[in-house]
């Protein structure tokens, strides 16, 4: 298949690119540095700055994972103002180029986010589960939307809402591991707030898979089958890295030091990818205890 990807150069989308490279797909990547896509995404990787560039080549399926990190910065107007740029304008721009297309991709996979079940507390949350509205959910909801656009010019379209990755080299592992390493790591707020963790192999997987499944369509969730608390990620992570963890970040701290962002810390949701397990999809990392040890030692 010729697949067109968007986010690329991101955590996913490089060892994504790799993984479709592998399975014999031929690979386009949009992106603000095309000039840099071969380097990071792979040799035979092309990328293009305008999707000017493969209008009149054939298309068969699109994976959408282009969106500034959320977590990067504190959630200042301007910053929101790009969050929804990244993600909700362009997923509008991308639709829309592919509904001007003589010729049509026959799949769209667009990222989405927990984030969209806003704060879930302790109950476990499928895809038919509703949710509790706050900026997260109003990003996310927005984003889905502008994708399940695309299924009016006949395109089949899967979202998956994916949860936090634990990769070796990027996302809120890294961030975690110095403090942890030192010794000076503990719960988070209160710490019974839900992390649904999923390894970055299991994510891209799932995202070839629903690619590449023609019975796979609408709303799945990109997290492990085994949601944890805070405290209990904290808990395993410091047992990971053989050091303590008794040195918690309050939740006031929080707040005060990065305002409304801090509920992405201070919230969770406990995620059940209910619709990829009744599908039969096979999670290589089931549980945190390996997910971490496999990251960890090839972060060395």
């Amino acid at each position: 298949m010729k697949v067109l990807l968007t986010g690329g150069t991101g955590l996913i989308g490089r060892r994504l690119c790799q993984q479709l490279l592998d399975a014999g797909h031929e690979v386009v990547v949009w992106s603000r540095r095309p000039a840099q896509v071969p380097a990071l995404c792979g040799d035979a990787v092309r990328g293009i700055a305008s999707l000017d560039q493969v209008n009149d080549e054939p298309l068969d399926a699109v994976i959408n994972l282009a969106g500034a990190p959320v977590a990067d910065r504190p959630w200042t107007d301007a910053r929101k103002e790009l969050l929804w740029d990244s993600r909700v304008t362009l997923t509008e721009e991308l639709v829309h180029w592919l509904g001007r297309r003589p010729q049509r991709p026959q799949v769209l996979v667009s990222a989405s986010a927990i984030g969209w079940y806003g704060d879930g507390g302790d109950q476990l949350l499928t895809e038919a589960s509703p949710a509790r509205v706050e900026y997260t959910h109003t990003l996310c909801d927005a984003w889905e939307h502008a994708a399940k656009r695309a299924a009016s010019y006949g395109i089949r379209v899967c979202i998956l809402r994916i949860g936090l990755v634990l990769a070796p080299d990027g996302g809120f592992l890294q961030r975690m591991r110095l403090p942890f390493s030192l010794g000076l790591g503990g719960r988070i707020g209160s710490g019974q707030q839900y992390m649904s963790w999923i390894h970055h192999q299991d994510i891209e997987a799932m995202l070839q898979w629903l690619m590449e499944s023609p019975d796979c369509r609408g709303v799945y969730n990109g997290t492990a089958p085994s949601p944890v608390s805070n405290r209990e990620f904290t808990a395993e992570l410091a047992r990971a890295l053989n050091r303590p963890a008794f040195l918690p970040a309050p939740g006031w701290v929080l707040k005060l030091a990065l305002g409304e962002m801090s509920r992405l810390l201070l919230v969770g949701q406990r995620v059940s990818p209910g619709r990829a397990l009744e599908a039969d999809f096979s999670f290589r990392f089931r549980h945190l205890e390996t997910a971490l040890a496999d990251v960890l030692q090839r972060a060395k």
